[in-house]
């Protein structure tokens, strides 16, 4: 066994086990740190695959950004883990099926790439590009059009996301932008005519 066969495995069996810790942590926060501790171990994976780009992109945009924000977002709400355990092995059947299908279908796809053997070579010229290049050059030639689909899919996510949570709540003051923009002075200030001398009553009237 060579040093890079070890350094997988190890890395391989730490992915697992923080993957695991994910879904079976108590509290949200230790599962968005094991969150981070599986993208680190599936990026030294991709390393030693000679993966870079890859590698470099999981822990800036993930663990940089993503799962920084997430974290924060987690401590600042103070989310009740007791209410979201309610039910929670009601539902575990049915999970684990989906989960299972999930991984089926993963491992129908995926295994076709593991075949070492009939793995093309590349040749002298692709290899002076490197593999930033050459993952740019497949990624928006020969996959443009899923990667389009994709950028879509995200798309109608975010905006599904943002219309879901952008509720009017009822003890927040809230002004419409528009009837802002269409105000006139007339709206603004109101000009009330008043008597310029006040009159004094008799000092009967006070007693």
């Amino acid at each position: 066994m060579t040093t890079i066969t070890a350094l997988f495995y190890i890395f391989s069996a730490v992915l697992l086990f923080a993957s695991f810790r994910v879904i079976t942590a108590r509290t949200p926060v230790y599962s968005a740190l094991y969150l981070v501790l599986a993208f680190f171990s599936a990026a030294c994976i991709w390393i030693l695959l000679r993966a870079e780009f890859l590698a470099i992109a999981l822990v800036l945009v993930y663990v940089g950004a993503v799962m920084v924000l997430f974290l924060f977002v987690v401590m600042m709400l103070d989310i009740n883990v007791d209410t979201l355990r309610e039910g929670f092995w009601k539902h575990f059947p049915v999970a684990a099926l989906v989960g299972v299908i999930i991984a089926l279908e993963m491992a129908l796809v995926l295994l076709g790439g593991f075949r070492l053997s009939e793995a093309p070579v590349a040749d002298a010229a692709a290899l002076k590009l490197g593999n930033t290049k050459l993952l740019g050059i497949e990624v928006y030639t020969r996959y443009l059009y899923p990667l389009q689909i994709a950028a879509v899919l995200l798309l109608v996510a975010i905006i599904a996301a943002i219309a879901l949570t952008l509720r009017r709540r009822k003890d927040s003051k809230y002004i419409n932008p528009a009837d802002q923009v269409r105000a006139k002075k007339a709206d603004r200030v109101r000009i009330i005519k008043m008597p310029p001398t006040i009159e004094i009553p008799p000092a009967g009237e006070n007693a």
